[in-house]
């Protein structure tokens, strides 16, 4: 779905150069703000079956990097044909793999799993009793540590850690 579509222009104007700030402060760079949201099922349905193959991480980090440094399109058959070939995958074979029904049903699963703990967003943190939904700076995160109890990580000078 084309992000104009879900957010607004003027939303999405705004939004660009904040993800891109946030990126660049978690250090990351060559961060790509993609024109739509994909349905990411197929993917899902990728990273589970290559989750039976050992090759989770290699996938995962894949299609992180195909979707934000490149701006491809996570509903493209060729894509992740691609993206499970650079993980050491055979890209045809594992397309027919990943849309076994025991593996549609586990990420169907899942989602039911997430839906029925109230996950409304990726990523989704829960720190004690408080939950942190989306890519939040590091100080949001840290201070929900605190509220809960926790204590806040100090560099060796003595100044609040920042990431």
């Amino acid at each position: 779905m084309p992000l104009q579509e879900m957010f607004g222009a003027e939303r999405v104007r705004k939004m660009r150069p904040y993800l891109l700030d946030f990126a660049k402060a978690q250090g990351v760079s060559g961060m790509v703000v993609p024109e739509h949201k994909p349905n990411t099922r197929k993917a899902l349905g990728l990273a589970e079956w290559a989750r039976g193959q050992g090759r989770l991480h290699e996938v995962r980090t894949g299609l992180m990097d195909a979707y934000w440094r490149e701006g491809l399109d996570l509903e493209d058959d060729a894509v992740l044909a691609r993206v499970a070939a650079a993980a050491g995958l055979e890209g045809q074979a594992v397309l027919q793999g990943s849309r076994e029904p025991g593996i549609l049903e586990r990420v169907a699963a899942m989602g039911r799993e997430a839906a029925r703990a109230g996950v409304t967003g990726i990523p989704t943190f829960d720190v004690g009793e408080e939950r942190v939904v989306g890519a939040q700076p590091y100080a949001v995160l840290a201070e929900a540590v605190v509220r809960q109890g926790g204590s806040a990580r100090v560099r060796p000078d003595g100044q609040p850690a920042t990431r």
